[in-house]
Formats: C-alpha cells, sequence, structure tokens
C-alpha cells in the first residue's frame, strides 16, 4: 500500500463494504423471518450462510492479497458484493435468497480481506481500522434510521448494501501495489510468526464475534417482542447505539497505544459481557436502550485493538486476515446460536449464556495482548534471507520510547551474510583477544 496519507481512505472505503453486511445482521434476518415467512432459526440460518461464505473467502486470500495486488480482488469483492446482494433484494424465493446472499458474501470476505491485509501494512494499523469501524458504523447509523421508514420488505437493506459496494468502487483506482509491507514489493515468503499466539487470538476471536452477534442477530426481535417496541422505535435505538459507537472508537483513535492493548481488550471484554446480560434481559425501551448502547460503544473500541493486535503479529497481513476470517466464522455462527438459544431457554438466559463465553476468553486474549505487546512489527524492517520481517528496534536501544518505533522503519532490506573462511575466522579471533588484553591495551598506549 501506498505511505501517502490520502492512501488511506480508499482502505477505508473498502473496509466500509466489507464489513457493512455484519452491521445490518439484524434488519436482514429480521425482514427475511417477517417478509419470507422464515422462522427465527431459518432466517438465522440464511444469515449465517451469508457470513460463512464471507469467512471462506477471508481464508482463501489469506497470504495472497499481496501477490495479486490489492485492486483486482477488491474490484472482484465490490463487483460480487453488488450481484449478490442485488440479486438477493430482487428474489422472492427462499433458494434464490441463499443463492444471492451466498454470492454476496463471497463478495464481503473479498473485500474485508483486502483492507484487513492493507490495515496490517499501515505504519499505525490501529487507527486505520478505527477509522474504518467509524466509516462503517456512520453508514450502517444512516441506515438504521432510514430504512424502517421506508418499508420495502427484505429488498431494501439487500439493496442498500449492493449501492455501498458500488459507491466504493471509483476508490480501488487509488489501490496500487502490494498490501505488505510499505514500500516493499517482495512476495509473501517464510513460515507465520508467533503462531501460538495467533492460534490463540484467532480462537479467541472466533468465540468473541461469536458471542457478539448471537445477541446481534436476535436484538431486533428482543426489542419487538420482549421489550414491546415497534421497528421504528428499535431502529432509533440501534442508530444512537452505532452513533455511540462513533464516539467510542473516536476516543480509541486518540487513545491510541497510551494504554496498551490488554487493557482495553481486558477491560473492555468485562463491560461487553454485562451489556450482553443487561440488553438480553430488557423488558422496556430503558433497559433496551441502556444496554445497546453501552455494549455498541464498547464493542468497536474493543474490535479495533483486536484488529490492531492481529495486524501486529505479522507486518505481511496474513494473521490479520487468518484473525478476521476465524471471527467472521464467528460472526456467521452468531445468528443460528442466538436463535437457537432464544427458542430453547429464552433471551434472559441467553443473555447469561453469552456473557459467561465472552468472560471465558477475556483472559487468554488479554494474555497475547500482554505477551506481543512489547514487540510490534513495524513497516520499516530487516527481513532475513528467506524469513519473516523482524522489528528494528532502534528506538529501543538508544533509550527511545516504543511507540516511536514505527515513525522510525526503512524500506526493508535483505542481509547479506558475508562468508569468513574458517581459518581467517580464528585468526581475527586471536588478534581480538590479544588486541583487548593488557598487553594489547599496554602496547597501544606506548605505542
Amino acid at each position: 500500500m501506498s505511505s501517502r496519507p490520502g492512501a488511506v481512505w480508499p482502505l477505508v472505503a473498502v473496509f466500509t463494504a466489507g464489513y457493512l453486511a455484519s452491521y445490518l445482521l439484524p434488519t436482514l434476518v429480521g425482514r427475511l423471518s417477517a417478509q419470507l415467512g422464515l422462522s427465527a432459526t431459518e432466517a438465522g440460518l440464511v444469515g449465517s450462510a451469508l457470513l460463512l461464505s464471507s469467512a471462506g473467502a477471508g481464508f482463501a486470500l489469506a497470504g495472497r492479497v499481496e501477490r495479486l495486488g490489492p485492486r483486482t480482488p477488491a474490484r472482484a469483492g465490490l463487483v460480487l458484493a453488488a450481484v449478490g446482494y442485488g440479486f438477493t433484494a430482487l428474489a422472492g424465493s427462499v433458494p434464490l435468497v441463499v443463492l444471492g446472499v451466498v454470492v454476496g458474501g463471497l463478495g464481503s470476505g473479498t473485500a474485508t480481506a483486502v483492507a484487513a491485509a492493507g490495515i496490517a501494512a499501515r505504519r499505525d494499523p490501529h487507527r486505520t481500522s478505527s477509522l474504518g469501524l467509524l466509516t462503517v458504523s456512520a453508514t450502517a447509523g444512516v441506515l438504521y434510521l432510514t430504512i424502517p421508514h421506508l418499508g420495502g420488505g427484505h429488498r431494501l437493506p439487500f439493496a442498500a448494501i449492493a449501492v455501498v459496494a458500488l459507491l466504493v468502487w471509483p476508490a480501488t483506482a487509488r489501490l496500487g501495489g502490494a498490501t505488505g509491507a510499505e514500500g516493499a514489493a517482495s512476495p509473501v515468503t517464510g513460515r507465520l510468526p508467533h503462531r501460538r499466539s495467533g492460534l490463540v487470538l484467532a480462537g479467541g476471536m472466533l468465540v468473541w464475534s461469536m458471542a457478539q452477534n448471537a445477541l446481534w442477530g436476535v436484538s431486533s426481535r428482543i426489542g419487538v417482542v420482549q421489550a414491546g417496541l415497534s421497528e421504528v422505535t428499535v431502529g432509533a435505538v440501534f442508530a444512537a447505539a452505532l452513533g455511540a459507537g462513533l464516539l467510542g472508537v473516536t476516543g480509541a483513535g486518540l487513545l491510541g497505544g497510551r494504554l496498551g492493548r490488554a487493557m482495553p481488550i481486558g477491560l473492555g471484554t468485562v463491560v461487553i459481557a454485562g451489556s450482553i446480560v443487561l440488553s438480553s434481559s430488557a423488558r422496556d425501551l430503558g433497559s433496551f436502550a441502556t444496554g445497546e448502547i453501552l455494549w455498541n460503544t464498547v464493542y468497536p473500541v474493543v474490535l479495533s485493538y483486536l484488529i490492531g493486535l492481529a495486524a501486529s503479529l505479522d507486518i505481511r497481513g496474513r494473521w490479520a486476515v487468518l484473525a478476521g476470517s476465524a471471527s467472521s466464522v464467528g460472526v456467521a455462527c452468531g445468528p443460528l446460536l442466538g436463535s437457537v438459544l432464544s427458542e430453547e431457554a429464552g433471551y434472559p438466559a441467553m443473555g447469561l449464556i453469552l456473557g459467561a463465553a465472552t468472560l471465558l476468553v477475556a483472559a487468554p486474549v488479554t494474555a497475547v495482548a500482554l505477551h506481543t505487546g512489547g514487540r510490534p512489527l513495524v513497516p520499516g524492517s530487516v527481513r532475513r534471507r528467506g524469513g519473516v520481517p523482524v522489528a528494528l528496534l532502534a528506538a529501543t536501544a538508544t533509550g527511545s520510547m516504543p511507540g516511536a518505533v514505527p515513525k522510525l522503519g526503512a524500506p526493508e532490506q535483505t542481509v547479506t551474510e558475508l562468508r569468513v573462511p574458517a581459518l581467517r575466522r580464528r585468526r581475527l579471533v586471536r588478534s581480538a583477544i590479544r588486541t583487548a588484553g593488557p598487553d594489547g591495551a599496554s602496547g597501544q598506549g606506548n605505542g
């Protein structure tokens, strides 16, 4: 990706187009259930099909975006999203709707993979992910305010996602070069760094996202069925919640890495667990709005730090794509899990189960943030021959703060190994020992 400041905005636009479907999931699932006569579980399955296809695209592209370049896969993803969701908006039968959402999900996953790889290549991946979450939250908030007033059944929200994909298309012209380290054009080589931490993070994000989206997928029905609110009122609550999320992400972007990643991730996840319990047990507007707004304020903040953490594990963006795809699997399973739990155990019991699951993953994910917080991979790095990038920690050696490291990087250079014959090495060692000894020191002084 280009290092120019303006180059971040095409990346943010692609990020928005890729994430928008998951942000509109309550409306998509709710309207499919109401307009096509599907049960809650069947509508959840359709939502899961969309998100599973998105996750599949992410897994398929992990490590390949750099070789392909960002522009081609981004355009392919936007075309698939526009065609798939547009087809779903026009379809009137369940099989055609499923076909459309699968195609659209492939497009969303492709766009998200390009964005994740690009974010990992930025000098400040956390700030870039925060900008992306700000944009997608604002876009979804506007749609939540307008869609309930326009009707249109399931067609309108799917058509809106397709239109956003088309609007983002011109921005892909600004995506050029490889999405690996800024200024580097070498192919992805070497093993994945930090494998254990990456696997723990990916598994934690899968469960974390599953719990979040299990509630998100049935939030609309909680508001309408359990709290007795109208669709317009629920849409207004969602818009307010997403607006609060904008403030939360803005604060996280301004705060940056001053508190590290462990505290925002750990403490934020605890707050999210409590919000899930509160929202799922709501029986009036006050408790429902409080739970949803508090939850949506903290959720994107923690997500931005998780994205930044995944990006810091591998500058080539492979862990960012893999962890993001694992998160997409959790997102995909969420609507179905939420529908099954709500039907079998009720909304309050569902909230307790999801809150407990969220708390369980807080510890290992926070441990990854603590373990890797002092070893960032930055764009300016030295890459050993045939190996993965190694961060230049010159600032640490000179006593500078670790936060300054990302600004010190130069374009990647290959370290050339100099081979010295064994006999020559032994002579050099003996000479160095004589020079460093007392005789050598006195000899130099007398000379």
